[in-house]
């Protein structure tokens, strides 16, 4: 059980931050992941303010937490040199007394470089580069798992004094249901990314549905905008169980609606992460990345990664790089009836 520290802080006479601003300014999954570190921490320090400071679009990943927020537009105001002066400046008025930097990108070491230099007491995360970089290119079949970002966001935290045990995994919470009243079983379906490597081939995911309208009551079809969207609504118009969720449900709606599913099949994306936020079982299907790398969804079970081992695997750290053999076999290795199996397996615990 959590304990609370802030009175333990006190009688040691630590000095330690009393409001601090977390920097995490993109990479939706990445900053999904946040939320799980800002749990555990705020269950042993509740005395301590955190604003986050991320883009709007991604508040609903901290809801129900309690959490401040300065909202960053990259874009606009705190675009380029005197973006980031503004930005740096905006912290300043928080009155905060730390920063961590939870991105360690360009824009955000310089805001936290400028901060040092006003007397901040700063800290910002270690990604592991190196060591990852070396487990690229190799079988991985074996190997110890890395740090977990979740792990990496937390030791930030502890560069600044505090203390606490890594996070347990999240429990579910009630939640509004934007599809109305369950009935039967309700699976999702998140087949994109960013990235080839991490996107399940568009012939495959048209059977997966196939075999899914057949097996369950209802299908969710989670997706951008664009061709994913396109493909998400040929799907709906199919299948009369499959629903397209792209321009039904904001981001808060899609969270609010995995935490009612029985079970969601994510490649290495940003589902994943919010059905960990939702604590909703996860099938995950790997390509060209692999969970041993420090981002499979938090507290998401080993039992529903699906992967096959390749020599080439990993081919790189977030799946950017094209396939040396021009057809993703590794992807194409994981078929439609392994995943309904393994949704099958996950209900039924």
């Amino acid at each position: 059980m959590a304990t609370n520290k802030s009175k333990d802080i006190e009688d040691s006479g630590k000095k330690l931050p009393r409001h601090i601003a977390l920097i995490r300014l993109s990479a939706m999954g990445d900053v999904a992941m946040l939320s799980h570190t800002i749990r555990a921490f705020k269950e042993c320090y509740p005395d301590v303010k955190l604003t986050v400071v991320t883009r709007r679009l991604f508040a609903p990943f901290f809801s129900g937490q309690d959490v401040d927020f300065l909202f960053v537009d990259t874009k606009g105001e705190h675009k380029g040199f005197k973006g980031i002066w503004r930005l740096y400046r905006a912290i300043c008025r928080l009155k905060v007394d730390a920063v961590a930097d939870m991105h360690s990108v360009m824009r955000s070491s310089a805001v936290r470089t400028l901060c040092a230099l006003s007397g901040y007491k700063v800290a910002s995360i270690d990604k592991g580069k190196i060591e990852k970089w070396f487990r690229v290119g190799y079988n991985s079949r074996n190997t110890v798992p890395l740090k977990h970002t979740v792990v990496r966001y937390c030791d930030v935290l502890r560069k600044m004094g505090f203390e606490f045990e890594n996070p347990a995994p999240a429990v579910k919470v009630a939640r509004l249901n934007p599809m109305g009243e369950k009935s039967g079983s309700w699976v999702g379906f998140a087949p994109f990314s960013a990235h080839d490597g991490k996107t399940y081939p568009e012939d495959l995911r048209v059977e997966l549905v196939r075999l899914m309208n057949e097996r369950y009551d209802r299908v969710f079809i989670h997706s951008g905008g664009g061709v994913e969207a396109e493909f998400a609504r040929r799907m709906e118009a199919e299948y009369d169980k499959v629903t397209a969720l792209n321009g039904k449900v904001d981001l808060e709606g899609e969270l609010n609606l995995m935490s009612h599913l029985d079970c969601i099949v994510s490649m290495d994306s940003l589902a994943m992460h919010m059905a960990s936020i939702a604590a909703t079982p996860v099938v995950s299907v790997w390509g060209a990345t692999h969970p041993a790398l420090g981002f499979l969804g938090y507290g998401c079970p080993e039992e529903g990664v699906l992967q096959e081992e390749m020599p080439c695997r990993p081919c790189s750290v977030y799946g950017n790089k094209p396939c040396e053999s021009g057809d993703y076999k590794c992807l194409r290795a994981i078929t439609p009836q392994m995943i309904v199996d393994k949704v099958d397996e996950l209900i039924s615990r």
